[in-house]
């Protein structure tokens, strides 16, 4: 087996240097770091992992534990990640957990007791989880979502303002009566996106009513129940706002097995943009999250944190996009501006 000293003697330099080098230590010549990588490949030299977490105390692993694999969001989100913990010599362990705290709780012992190098967490809403990470010294950034009463790097987006943006084109756009389908009442995202609807009522002079307004799972069987929901309501809406993407999948089917007609007798507007959201017919108007950047920046703000632990916590916040497609457009409704009602008549808009 090929080993330390074999290649400092091929490398012409200390065995010091190649540990230094094999530690990322900035302080190596570039020439000798360049000596010492190229003597590693030509003698296919593999560092012995185990040995090197003991020494360092930590392993070159990091945990990134999302709160649902199924979710087309956190597909490129983990990508941003993962590009920054390969240019940082750190590999990515993913963890899904499910929305569920008992399994998420399992995923952060398991991290613990591996000794990761680091955490990366979208947290289903229980502080105590990053307060274990946190006071064990393991470094965590939150991801998406923003844990109460917990001081730890976290990077979000503008949730408030996206929804309040989203809601406001619908109201725009001559809907009446806007609903809201969101997440649950613990989850930091589900009440800002709440909040961010509220706001853009009350700008418009609408009344806030919770009989528009129904809290869901974040999963698509939620979204077709809370839509199903509204649609039986003594006054049904509209439009609809649905805050995230696959409640708006099924928010969608519920109206079509209801053959309510997008936009004419309903608008829709989701947030998360979908990879076929332009695709379909009538298109799918969202609100785009940089999902990319939002992985890229929380593993930027992870290798900071591992490299200065004692640096106080900081908070990084991107930009939304509302895209305008047709499913919250009047432009398709029939000539004349009458939308056809539920009860096979004709309601005429004002």
């Amino acid at each position: 087996m090929t080993t330390i000293y074999d290649v400092a003697r091929v490398a012409e330099v200390s065995a010091s240097t190649v540990s230094r080098v094999l530690n990322g230590h900035a302080s190596v010549d570039p020439d000798l770091a360049a000596r010492v990588r190229q003597a590693m490949l030509d003698l296919d030299y593999r560092p012995n992992a185990v040995a090197r977490s003991l020494r360092r105390k930590r392993t070159s692993l990091w945990a990134v534990i999302i709160s649902d694999i199924g979710n087309p969001f956190f597909t490129s989100l983990v990508r941003g990640i993962e590009d920054v913990a390969q240019e940082a010599g750190f590999s990515v362990v993913l963890c899904n957990g499910d929305e569920d705290p008992d399994k998420e709780s399992r995923y952060v012992t398991a991290a613990l007791a591996e000794r990761m190098a680091g955490v990366i967490i979208s947290p289903s809403g229980r502080p105590a989880l990053i307060n274990r990470l946190t006071e064990a010294g393991m470094p965590v950034v939150v991801i998406d979502r923003q844990p109460r009463g917990v001081a730890v790097d976290t990077v979000l987006v503008d949730n408030v303002h996206g929804a309040e943006t989203a809601t406001a084109h619908l109201i725009d756009s001559g809907y009446r009566r806007v609903a809201c389908i969101t997440g649950p009442r613990r989850i930091s995202t589900a009440l800002q996106r709440l909040r961010g609807y509220q706001r853009a009522l009350h700008t418009h002079g609408r009344i806030v009513t919770e009989e528009l307004v129904r809290f869901a799972d974040f999963r698509e069987d939620g979204g077709y129940q809370a839509m199903a929901s509204l649609l039986s309501a003594a006054e049904p809406p509209d439009a609809v706002f649905v805050a995230n993407n696959l409640m708006t999948v099924g928010a969608l089917e519920c109206l079509l097995d209801r053959a309510v007609a997008v936009p004419a007798q309903c608008g829709v507007v989701g947030f998360d943009d979908i990879p076929w959201a332009h695709l379909v017919r009538p298109s799918l108007s969202t609100v785009a999250q940089p999902t990319y950047d939002l992985g890229r920046a929380a593993a930027s703000l992870l290798t900071e944190r591992i490299a200065h632990p004692a640096k106080a916590p900081s908070t990084v916040t991107l930009h939304t996009t509302l895209r305008i497609r047709e499913s919250s457009t009047r432009a398709l409704l029939p000539p004349g501006g009458q939308l056809p009602d539920r009860r096979g008549g004709t309601e005429q808009l004002h």
